[in-house]
Parts: C-alpha cells; structure tokens; sequence
C-alpha cells in the first residue's frame, strides 16, 4: 500500500493524489484501505516517517566514528546521495510532501530530519576543529551539503547523471570542497 502511494504521490503530488487512485493501483476498494490507514494524510505520515528513519540510519551507519573528519564526510555523503539516487521516488515524496502533514506529524519527521543533519554537522565542526576543514559558517555548510543531497530526487535521473554511484562519487568530491578540505 505504501509503495503505490509512493507512486501515486510522485507522479501526481500529495494534493492532487486520491485513496481511490492508490486503492485503484492494487486493485483495492478505497474503502479496503481505511483498516490500514484512517486518513490519506496517516498513509502520508508513514511513508514520511519511515523514509527518514531510513535515511537518518543510512547517514548513521556510513560514519566511521573512528576515521578522520575527512572520511567520515566523504563516507556519508556518498552513501547519503547515493541513497536518495536509488530512492528517488520516495525522497521526492518525503522532502517534498512534507506540508501535507498535520502539525504533529510534521514536528516528529522535522525532529528525524534534525538528527539527520547533526551526523554532519558534527562531522564538519569535528573537521573544522581538527584544521581538516577550512569553513567559515558551519551551519551553512551543513545546510549547502544536505539541500545538495536531498535535492537529487528533484531531477534525478537526468542525462549522464543516471548512475547513483557516478552521483554518489561526484557529491562526495563536491561535498569536500564544500569545506575545504584538501583532498
């Protein structure tokens, strides 16, 4: 059910999107679908949520806590780019869905996107504070490097950018320069 409202929501927006269309899509009634989810905007809420626990565990686990500021930032911004390159779908909807949400939903996806950009801003001000990194606005920096990444659901795939390894190699190297990081 999620992943035909993930299609239904990328393809036509949150708003312009039905529960008759997303029953439509499994051969479900709409009502069939009210068991599962009381509201579109429920159905919504756990697709937001469970791609950024995803996306947040991804970040997490690409950080070699023991390697320098460099690595580290190299690593999870690989992995972070390659996977919004490989989710594409599903990120265009969790990034850019997101007002849809009732108030409540909204703050706890916010407080998993908030998580999700302190794994990199620790990283930065650890580089920053190591002398690896030369950035003059740490919170800049950080915001620059997540609106990067989280932006290739927008125009992913596109031209000889249709590789999530090509973009993910691409983005690290944009990510080190970003800080300036000798590399």
């Amino acid at each position: 059910m999620r992943e035909a409202a993930i299609e239904a929501f990328a393809e036509n927006g949150y708003g312009s999107t039905t529960t008759r269309q997303i029953a439509a899509r499994l051969d479900l009634s709409p009502a069939a679908m009210y068991p599962h989810y009381k509201s579109k905007e429920e159905l919504l809420y756990a697709i937001a949520y469970e791609g950024h626990d995803f996306a947040l565990r991804v970040v997490r686990d690409a950080d070699p806590l023991d390697a320098d500021a460099t690595t580290r930032l190299t690593s999870i911004i690989r992995l972070f780019a390659q996977w919004q390159a490989q989710n594409h779908r599903r990120a265009r909807v969790i990034q850019y869905e997101l007002t849809a949400l009732e108030p409540d939903h909204y703050r706890v996806i916010k407080g998993l996107r908030r998580e999700t950009t302190k794994v990199v801003r620790d990283v930065v001000d650890l580089g920053i504070a190591s002398g690896e990194f030369t950035v003059p606005d740490a919170e800049g920096v950080t915001l620059a490097l997540m609106s990067l990444c989280v932006d290739i659901c927008r125009w992913y795939p596109s031209g000889r950018y249709s590789d999530p390894e090509t973009i993910s190699a691409l983005y690290a190297d944009l990510a080190l320069r970003l800080v300036g990081a000798v590399h």
